[in-house]
């Protein structure tokens, strides 16, 4: 039809949350020691990361996002305990093992066990969303809000007053200890570069508003941990079907919704080699592709897995191809990095320059192992704190 246009998109009425259920989430607020609020990916997805920012500001309740959630409060901000849901017990987790009521907003149960942040199913758990909970032994919410993210934390903070909450702390030593981290490989000319490196030099080049992707693999847990995200949805991760090459066309994506900002798929050589056909993609449409390849040779969050598990593994290594050389066959631009000092400033080059491009730099991943033991020696003491 040569007259037809597009259908105009339908704009949502947003539900008004229940009086009852936020004077009963205001009395359990009212009546917690050390509340915390966990902060998933609903808070992004609806737009209400400045309500919540504002609201965990104006009562002093820490907040610990998921992987989906990283960016919804900044972290530069005092409340941020930093990211929720690594798969052994991490900095983090000390806040709800303090907690006595967890203030869930925005968050859904594939996002990660809950199991994770109340084993013994002994917290009080308020729960905000747009839908239902889908409820588990270790997440069954006293109080449900099902409503708009920002209009039920607006709704109760007109419930809760002036009056500062009793709560858990800051968080500074927690940020102290990711700090430390971060630091640790800032500081590291290892070669192969050490994770720590690589995710500090990423920070580098991006900045507040650019946007990384980071794919499922022994990459997503460095990124999700250490990345320092300042804005929500600047740090992308797959952490509910937890898809393996998201990243590639994501990040081609990311780039038409954002052609200001920069855009970087960050991922492990086994994931760019189930989706690396997307460089042709970008190559004939013109979209300035940069890919960053952590290169193991090898599956390493699998790997990772293993190792915790049984202490070996086993068919998860594999062969690569000359990555700069099959770049070039798409008519990309590769590189490949040689040094630990190398890394930045090849990056900033990929990033700035015209075109697709893609950096393949070697990854150290015996800082995996040496991760989960260092968590296993500092996480108790930690936890033993009275305040964090």
């Amino acid at each position: 039809m040569p007259d037809a246009a597009p259908h105009q998109s339908l704009v949502c009425a947003k539900a008004i949350p229940s009086p009852a259920a936020v004077a009963e989430a205001a009395a359990v607020l009212r009546s917690a020691r050390k509340p915390v609020i966990m902060a998933g990916h609903g808070v992004a997805r609806t737009g209400n990361a400045a309500v919540l920012a504002a609201f965990s500001e104006r009562y002093n309740i820490p907040v610990a996002t998921t992987f989906m959630g990283k960016g919804v409060v900044s972290d530069r901000s005092p409340q941020s305990l930093g990211v929720i849901g690594f798969m052994r017990h991490d900095y983090e987790n000390c806040a709800f093992d303090q907690a006595d009521v967890i203030l869930s907003i925005g968050y859904e149960l594939q996002e990660f066990t809950p199991m994770r942040i109340n084993p013994r199913s002994d917290k009080r758990i308020i729960h905000i969303n747009t839908f239902m909970p889908d409820v588990d032994a270790h997440y069954n919410p006293e109080v449900s809000i099902m409503a708009d993210v920002g209009l039920a934390l607006a709704a109760l903070a007109k419930a809760l007053g002036a009056e500062p909450l009793l709560s858990a702390g800051r968080g500074a030593r927690i940020r102290e200890l990711v700090e430390a981290e971060l630091a640790k490989g800032r500081q590291s000319d290892a070669f192969p570069l050490k994770p720590q490196r690589i995710v500090n030099d990423i920070r580098e080049a991006m900045g507040d508003e650019d946007i990384v992707l980071a794919d499922t693999g022994a990459i997503k847990m460095w990124m999700a941990r250490l990345y320092p995200t300042y804005a929500p949805l600047t740090c992308i991760v797959s952490n509910g079907l937890s898809t393996m090459a998201f990243s590639l066309p994501g990040a081609i994506g990311a780039h038409l919704a954002h052609p200001d900002r920069k855009v970087l798929a960050v991922m492990g050589d086994g994931s760019f080699l189930m989706n690396s056909q997307e460089m042709e993609t970008a190559v004939r449409e013109n979209i300035p592709l940069k890919i960053l390849i952590w290169v193991d040779d090898s599956y390493g969050l699998i790997k990772w897995k293993m190792d915790m598990d049984s202490g070996s593994h086993d068919c998860v290594d594999f062969g690569n191809p000359d990555f700069v050389a099959y770049a070039e066959s798409f008519g990309a631009k590769g590189y490949s990095v040689k040094s630990a000092a190398e890394l930045l400033p090849t990056l900033r080059q990929a990033l700035n320059e015209p075109g697709v491009s893609l950096v393949a730099c070697p990854v150290d991943y015996s800082e995996n192992m040496a991760l989960i033991n260092s968590l296993g020696e500092l996480t108790p003491a930690l936890c033993a704190l009275d305040e964090l």
